[in-house]
C-alpha cells in the first residue's frame, strides 16, 4: 500500500475523497514547514500530492520533488499548471476531481513504484537493508544527479538502475545499456560516440552512437571499472561539457544524458593504485547505492524463493510446480550464494526443471549445495560470537557511563563485581 502526504489547506476535505480510493494518507494541513520536511525526508512517503492554491507552494514543490514525485493539483489554471509541471510535478490535477480520477492517477504511479508487495519495481526484499536500498532508489530517481552503483555481481545492480530510470522524468525517453568489460575498447568508442562515414576502413555510413541515440534519458555503464584509462578521459568530457564528438567527425554534439555507473569494484581503491580516475569518480559518485550481498540479507531469501517459483513454474507444461519444502529451504538458508540473487534464481530454475514432484525437494537442488549444508556446525559459532559482540559492547558502554567504576558498572548490568571482571578478561576488554 502506498503512503500518501497531502498538503492542503482543505485536506480534512479531500480526507474522504482519499479514503474512498483505501489508501494510507497523511494529513498535513496542521503541520508546519519543518514538519512537512521532515517528514518527507524520513522516506516514508511515495507519492505527494501538492495543492497549489497554498501558500509558498513553489518552495514545497521543490523540496518535495528532491523525495518523492509530486501531484500538484489547483483550481483549472493553464498557467499554473505549466509553472508546476516546470518546477517538476509529476502531474496535474484540476480541482475539483473525483475519486476515479484520484485512483487512476495514483495507480499509474503506482505501476512505477511497486510491482509486487515487498519490494521496489523488479527488487525483491523485507530485510532493514533492502528497505535503505528502496528509499535510497526513490530519493535518486528523482533526482537528476549521477548514480554509482556498487555491489558484487549478481546483486542486482541493473535492476536498482533500470529503475531509477523508470521512476525518474526520463522515463519516456530512452535507457541504454552497455557492458563496458565485454566490449574491447576500439568497438567500445564507436558504440557510445558513434562514427562518420569514412573515418575508418569499413565505414560505409554515419552511425549515432548509444550516447547520442540515449539524448533527453539515461546511459547506463555496466563494470565501469574495466574502462581504459583512455576511455575513461573521453566520459569523463561527457560528464564535465554534456558533449560527445563521433569518430572520424569535426565538431562537437551537445547530449543531455543522465549517467548511472555501475561496478563490482573498490574504485576509491583503484583511484588510490591509479587504475581509476580520480576525478571521474567523483563525478560519477554524486549519489552512492552499495547493494549488499544476499548473504548478509537471509531473511530474504524465501521471499525471492517464491517469486522465482512463480516466475519459472510456468516453464513446466506437464506439471504445476506450486512451492518448496521446509527441508529444501533449509538447504538453502545454510548456503552462502556467492553469486548471490543471480545464482538463487538460476538454482530455483534448474531445480524446477528436474523436480518430479510438486513442490522442490532437497534431493533436486544442485549436489553442492547438500555437501555445503551444515547448519548445526555453522550456527553455533556463529551465534556465540554475535553474542559476544553485543556483551562486549553493552560492558563498554557501563564502563564508559561509569568512567571506569567496575562496582557501578557491575551495578548498572545487574551482575556481581566479580563476574563483570571475568567478562572483561575474557573479552580482552581495555579499561
Amino acid at each position: 500500500m502506498l503512503n500518501l502526504l497531502i498538503i492542503s489547506d482543505e485536506a480534512k476535505d479531500l480526507y474522504s475523497l482519499f479514503k474512498s480510493v483505501r489508501f494510507t494518507q497523511q494529513n498535513s494541513e496542521q503541520k508546519t514547514n519543518s514538519a512537512r520536511k521532515k517528514y518527507a525526508e524520513s522516506g516514508k512517503y511515495d507519492l505527494a500530492f501538492l495543492d497549489l492554491d497554498t501558500e509558498n507552494w513553489q518552495q514545497r514543490l521543490l523540496e518535495l520533488r528532491q523525495q518523492m514525485p509530486v501531484i500538484a493539483f489547483s483550481r483549472a489554471d493553464i498557467k499554473t499548471a505549466v509553472e508546476a509541471m516546470k518546477l517538476g510535478a509529476s502531474d496535474f490535477l484540476a480541482k475539483p476531481f473525483t475519486s476515479e480520477v484520484l485512483s487512476d492517477v495514483i495507480n499509474r504511479h503506482k505501476k512505477k513504484i511497486l510491482s509486487h508487495t515487498y519490494g521496489f519495481d523488479e527488487i525483491m526484499g523485507t530485510s532493514a537493508l533492502m528497505q535503505k536500498i528502496f528509499g535510497l532508489i526513490k530519493k535518486a530517481a528523482v533526482s537528476e544527479s549521477n548514480v554509482l552503483i556498487t555491489g558484487e555481481s549478481g546483486s542486482g545492480k541493473e535492476l536498482v538502475a533500470r529503475a531509477i530510470h523508470k521512476w525518474g522524468p526520463r522515463n519516456a525517453k530512452p535507457f541504454m545499456t552497455i557492458n563496458c568489460s565485454a566490449i574491447p575498447d576500439t568497438l567500445l568508442e564507436s558504440e557510445l560516440f558513434g562514427f562518420e562515414k569514412g573515418a575508418f576502413t569499413g565505414a560505409n555510413y554515419t552511425k549515432k552512437g548509444l550516447l547520442e541515440m540515449a539524448d533527453g534519458g539515461t546511459c547506463f555503464f555496466d563494470e565501469i571499472g574495466d574502462v581504459s584509462p583512455l576511455f575513461q578521459a573521453k566520459i569523463l568530457r561527457l560528464l564535465q561539457e554534456g558533449e560527445i564528438m563521433r569518430i572520424g567527425g569535426s565538431h562537437q554534439i551537445k547530449v543531455d544524458v543522465r549517467i548511472i555507473a555501475a561496478t563490482n569494484k573498490d574504485l576509491s581503491h583503484a583511484c588510490r593504485s591509479g587504475t581509476f580516475r580520480q576525478d571521474l569518480f567523483y563525478r560519477l559518485n554524486v549519489i552512492n547505492i552499495h547493494l549488499p550481498p544476499l548473504r548478509e540479507r537471509m531473511e530474504d531469501v524465501p521471499l525471492l524463493v517464491d517469486h522465482f517459483i512463480k516466475k519459472h513454474a510456468p516453464k513446466r507444461k506437464d506439471m504445476l510446480i506450486k512451492g518448496i519444502t521446509d527441508g529444501a529451504m533449509n538447504v538453502l538458508m545454510n548456503y552462502s550464494f556467492r553469486g548471490n540473487v543471480r545464482e538463487l534464481e538460476n538454482i530455483i530454475e534448474r531445480a524446477i526443471s528436474f523436480t518430479n514432484s510438486p513442490e522442490i525437494l532437497p534431493a533436486d537442488l544442485p549436489s553442492y549445495l547438500l555437501q555445503s549444508a551444515s547448519p548445526k556446525r555453522k550456527a553455533i559459532p556463529w551465534l556465540k560470537e554475535q553474542l559476544a559482540s553485543v556483551e562486549k559492547e553493552l560492558i563498554w558502554s557501563a564502563l564508559q557511563e561509569s568512567r571506569g567504576n567496575i562496582s557501578k558498572a557491575a551495578a548498572s548490568l545487574g551482575i556481581r563485581r566479580q563476574q563483570l571482571q571475568r567478562k572483561i578478561r575474557n573479552l580482552k576488554i581495555a579499561t
